[in-house]
């Protein structure tokens, strides 16, 4: 539950920080890709975000689409992986993201797509970075097939970013 609270919870943090005057940090901004931090107690908070380049089906009802990782220092949580589907998903399916080729399961919850493990966030990232393309695939509470295709160009120079700014090695 922890390794998925953050992301549904960022827009808030978001907020809260600004407010607190605890400015974020843009450390990397690319056409597709990008790099921020935040500073938390206990040490920053820093997470890259792209959004899609195609999202079919064209018409659908969605709201916050994009793909994230972040590493929360404070908590020992690096490389957390997150797709941000913008809909209420279909109950006990899994959902998948194919970098390049090799599919990858992710699970469902709410109205995203995570990793099972810690293990496996790293593993992704690791392809992310070395990667062309991604393609996460999933349904909707109402049925509906989504597929959200990303240009991977720029996120391994964000992942360099994030890493530097907290001071994780790869």
């Amino acid at each position: 539950m922890h390794r998925f609270v953050f992301p549904l919870a960022l827009p808030f943090v978001l907020i809260a920080t600004v407010a607190a005057a605890q400015p974020i940090k843009t450390l990397e901004t690319g056409k597709i890709w990008s790099a921020y931090s935040l500073p938390e107690k206990g040490g920053p908070t820093c997470y890259l975000v792209g959004k899609p380049t195609k999202s079919t089906p064209a018409n659908a009802q969605r709201s916050r689409v994009d793909a994230m990782v972040s590493h929360r220092v404070g908590e020992k949580a690096y490389n957390v992986v997150t797709f941000n589907l913008g809909y209420a998903v279909k109950k006990n399916t899994p959902a998948e993201v194919t970098i390049d080729g090799k599919k990858y399961v992710l699970f469902l919850d709410n109205d995203a797509a995570w990793t099972p493990n810690a293990k496996t966030d790293k593993t992704i990232t690791e392809a992310l970075a070395r990667g062309n393309t991604a393609v996460v695939k999933a349904i909707s509470a109402h049925g509906t097939t989504t597929t959200d295709t990303y240009d991977l160009t720029g996120f391994g120079q964000a992942l360099k970013a994030i890493n530097a700014a907290c001071k994780v090695k790869p």
